[in-house]
């Protein structure tokens, strides 16, 4: 796979504006192959969360282990985790122009 995105939420109640976004943001281009993040926060329910872009599996599961997870535990949060295969998708992704595949 060369493009995965990756959904996660933390099932804790933290309101966005409480979140340090800057610092985090700062950590997470540490990180190699990731490409991109949308951040999320639930509606009525102050989840938190993200919808990222990988170069690579290998990526996003480094990170995954590296920054999602010990973030969960530092919380004391539950985290959803689901990776998706960006390259099967591709054609119909272009065809209902998606961000993530411009100049593709």
């Amino acid at each position: 796979m060369s493009q995965v995105f990756v959904y996660a939420e933390y099932q804790v109640s933290i309101p966005f504006c409480e979140i340090d976004w800057l610092s985090i943001n700062v950590e997470m281009k540490k990180f190699p192959g990731l490409q991109s993040k949308t951040w999320l926060s639930g509606l009525n329910t102050n989840t938190v969360g993200g919808f990222y872009e990988f170069d690579s599996l290998e990526n996003a599961q480094n990170y995954i282990y590296n920054l999602l997870i010990p973030f969960a535990k530092q919380v004391n949060g539950n985290l959803t985790v689901r990776l998706f295969d960006g390259y099967t998708t591709q054609e119909a992704s272009i065809g209902m122009n998606s961000p993530f595949y411009k100049g593709v």
